[in-house]
């Protein structure tokens, strides 16, 4: 049956709006679900930055990456890793062509927000021990009480012994929780406005009830569960001073839906994205280009810090990976082209009116390209340009990409930024690219499968592309 000259010009000039459900076969679906079967995995592991640096230095040297040596001149394949304070890490795969025609970057980050214990945590009131708080990032915080958390990090002593903490991740340990008000006794909390239901002072962790078996002494149960303290891991109250401890949810990410299409979870800002982006590092050998991904730390507060993009280690990165050839650092940033890959927000048919539903993002719609991100009037956005845009559109276009734009909400409604703009002022082309969320920022945040792995396959394109 012929098609009318309509539908051939629908076709021909307008966008296809299609489902990837729809778009794809079976057998590249079965494929999508396989990947998750490894994403999920990671994001049961790595539930911190902490942990995800070190689950990736196990995959990259089992995929033969090795420890970045400054004053080696690599060839063509050789894989590096390098690692900032256990936070951040960069890994690298160097390419066919020199090193000042620039790299191929992906950038994504491994924060999300939490709670994290304050300096002087542990208090007792009402014979009930508790921790006190500082949550990270952008919370609701009423989303964060009534929850299991588990409490991941380390503990530093004066002499620099460091002690790891997991509790809560096995099955078998002990959980933490933030307690509300039963409705009957709530009127007042309730008369609250939602962003106030729970205040950030309340945000404490139930820790224990037992007392020291001594009449003599005042916060007993205080002092009994840092005696367990004392003797599971031997610090001192003292020693809260140098931990970094953070409370996060100790439940599984886990499938979600009837048809498991979906993967719901905690961290997926912006693990997501590192996930898909360090597989694909992974899964390339010899790039025209060098290809770099770096697992940045401390987006969720604005990048700041020496673990942050606002740091100079990226830059101070590539400045020693190119002086062996005689390279200045700028040559090569001022060729490198970068994915800020990062997440959007998908639309949500519960809550539609936040969004401008011609220009947002939608779950199984494929991966998501966003020229700007920012505040309203694009505060705080590098806004990708247009030159640059038609080159990422072509590469996904030609290698069968299946993607969409979205923006971050309606304008006068917020928003939000990414790395991108920190990338951009190193003289570097970068456009956001990344996988939609629902529920971003709560401890169970749902994304698509088929939108994970499109994702995956724009990433491998993007480092090994000559673009």
């Amino acid at each position: 049956m012929e098609k009318s000259i309509a539908k051939e010009l629908k076709e021909k000039l307008l966008i296809n709006n299609k489902n990837a459900g729809e778009r794809l076969d079976d057998s590249e679906i079965r494929n999508a679900e396989k990947f998750c079967f490894g994403y999920t995995d990671f994001l049961n592991a790595a539930k911190t930055e902490r942990l995800t640096v070190d689950y990736s230095v196990n995959l990259l040297e089992k995929k033969g990456f090795k420890v970045f040596d400054k004053n080696i001149k690599y060839t063509t394949g050789d894989k590096i890793y390098y690692v900032n304070r256990e936070k951040a890490i960069i890994a690298a795969v160097i390419g066919n062509l020199p090193i000042n025609k620039g790299v191929n970057l992906i950038a994504s980050h491994i924060d999300s927000p939490r709670l994290d214990l304050k300096p002087r945590p542990l208090y007792e009131q009402g014979q009930v021990a508790l921790f006190k708080t500082h949550y990270y990032g952008g919370i609701k915080k009423y989303q964060w009480s009534t929850i299991p958390l588990s409490l991941v990090g380390i503990i530093v002593k004066k002499d620099g012994t460091k002690i790891s903490v997991n509790i809560g991740e096995n099955s078998d340990d002990p959980v933490f929780t933030v307690t509300d008000l039963l409705p009957h006794l709530a009127d007042e909390q309730m008369k609250r406005s939602l962003k106030d239901g729970i205040k950030g002072e309340e945000l404490n962790l139930l820790v224990g009830l037992y007392p020291f078996k001594d009449d003599k002494e005042s916060e007993k149960v205080k002092l009994n569960i840092m005696n367990i303290l004392h003797e599971k891991y031997n610090i001192t109250e003292h020693d809260f001073l140098s931990a970094e401890l953070e409370a996060v949810p100790s439940f599984c990410a886990k499938d979600v839906g009837l048809d498991r299409s979906m993967v719901g979870g905690y961290g997926q800002d912006d693990r997501v994205c590192a996930y898909t982006s360090l597989k694909a590092i992974l899964d390339i050998e010899k790039p025209e280009r060098c290809a770099v991904v770096i697992l940045a730390d401390k987006e969720e507060v604005g990048s700041q810090g020496n673990t942050g993009l606002q740091s100079s280690y990226l830059r101070y990165f590539i400045a020693d990976l190119a002086a062996p050839y005689g390279v200045k650092a700028r040559e090569v940033l001022s060729s490198t082209q970068c994915l800020s890959a990062d997440v959007n927000t998908a639309f949500d048919p519960t809550f539609p009116d936040v969004v401008e539903k011609n220009n947002a993002a939608y779950l199984n719609y494929g991966v998501v390209l966003t020229k700007y991100t920012g505040a309203r009037g694009k505060t705080g956005s590098s806004d990708a340009n247009a030159e640059y845009l038609a080159k990422i559109r072509n590469l996904f276009d030609e290698n069968g990409i299946i993607w969409q734009t979205g923006e971050l909400g309606k304008v006068d409604e917020g928003g939000g930024g990414t790395v991108a703009s920190y990338l951009a002022n190193l003289n570097i082309d970068v456009v956001d690219v990344g996988v939609p969320v629902l529920s971003m920022h709560s401890p169970f945040e749902v994304t698509s499968k088929l939108d994970i792995h499109m994702a995956y396959k724009a990433f491998v394109k993007f480092l090994t592309d000559n673009l």
